[in-house]
């Protein structure tokens, strides 16, 4: 794995908020664009910014886990 040593971002303001601005590498390396919302994470390191929301993620797999448990009990249903 790569060590980067970090890129400076400055603060701007946005209306009565206070916004950064991403560089377009940075937008691309995360597979993210305008009108894209991204999530942040509080970690024991810092902050995550990341492009998915991990409670989603969470919900999905506990969803799947529903479906692969009552799996026959679904099938029945949609008859």
């Amino acid at each position: 794995m790569e060590v980067s040593l970090g890129i400076a971002l400055k603060l701007t303001a946005v209306g009565n908020s206070t916004g950064v601005i991403l560089p377009k590498e940075i937008l691309a390396g995360m597979k993210a664009g305008k009108g894209d919302t991204v999530y942040l994470t509080e970690t024991p390191d810092g902050y995550l910014m990341t492009p998915y929301d991990e409670r989603f993620v969470r919900q999905v797999e506990a969803a799947e886990g529903f479906m692969r448990k009552y799996r026959d009990v679904l099938r029945e249903l949609a008859k």
